[in-house]
């Protein structure tokens, strides 16, 4: 449990909380081109049993000013109008030690449908094909439907705490640990990690789920930011 006057110092950190985070999302008329993903030599296909979730949500400025904003399955992410803060990256079953499954089965194409009902919570069809081939087949029992449904309602219970007045300050990634925990009661700092690209720019938040998809701590080998690494947060909105 965090002592008060760590809540308090988190709570000023966020001055609003906000929920929704497609700030502008245009759901296209066309349907998004999408290829199969493959297992291969560098990504097997791997049947582990399942210790525990990663819920992976990425700040989108930064992605978006990246070179990955150049590519044609970033376009309506990082074009055509639409603008985002955190997307849901995806739902990701770990492994009960540091390997993880991957791969687990054969799959199809996304129906469409699926991919439209869930393009401004993940916007790339490219990569829910991605989540889906590579970590949802190794969900028992999922379609892609039941999948996406699961890993986008634990992302819209999200609340998140005020990136821009985060984005204007000092902040460690002990900061921004702790400001999301206060604007979500139940998840404590030590329940996840933050990653940020080589210059030091927030890049995802993972968030570390039991088997019954509740919140918990992390474990050690999880990865992530040490507390006191001083982090910047990209705020421009495209």
């Amino acid at each position: 449990m965090m002592p008060r006057f760590a809540v308090a110092a988190a709570l000023a950190l966020t001055p609003g909380v906000a929920a929704a985070q497609a700030y502008r999302c245009a759901v296209p008329a066309g349907a998004q081109p999408i290829r199969p993903d493959l297992p291969d030599d560098r990504q097997p296909r791997r049947i582990l049993p399942i210790g525990g979730y990663t819920l992976a949500i990425s700040w989108s400025p930064q992605f978006c000013r990246s070179g990955s904003a150049d590519r044609p399955q970033s376009r309506f992410q990082c074009g055509q109008g639409n603008s985002f803060g955190f997307t849901l990256h995806g739902l990701w079953p770990d492994g009960e030690g540091k390997d993880w499954p991957q791969y687990c089965r054969p799959t199809a194409l996304i129906p469409a449908r699926v991919v439209r009902a869930n393009l401004c919570s993940t916007p790339s069809a490219q990569l829910m094909q991605h989540e889906w081939s590579k970590h949802g087949t190794c969900m028992a029992g999922y379609t892609p439907a039941r999948y996406f449904a699961r890993s986008t309602a634990l992302y819209r219970t999200l609340r998140y705490p005020d990136m821009e007045a985060l984005s204007r300050r000092s902040a460690t990634a002990g900061d921004l640990a702790a400001a999301m925990a206060a604007a979500n009661p139940g998840i404590a700092p030590d329940m996840m990690r933050i990653t940020a690209d080589r210059q030091g720019w927030l890049d995802e938040i993972w968030l570390c789920l039991d088997r019954r998809f509740r919140y918990a701590r992390c474990p050690v080998h999880q990865g992530g930011l040490a507390p006191t690494t001083p982090i910047r947060i990209w705020r421009d909105r495209r």
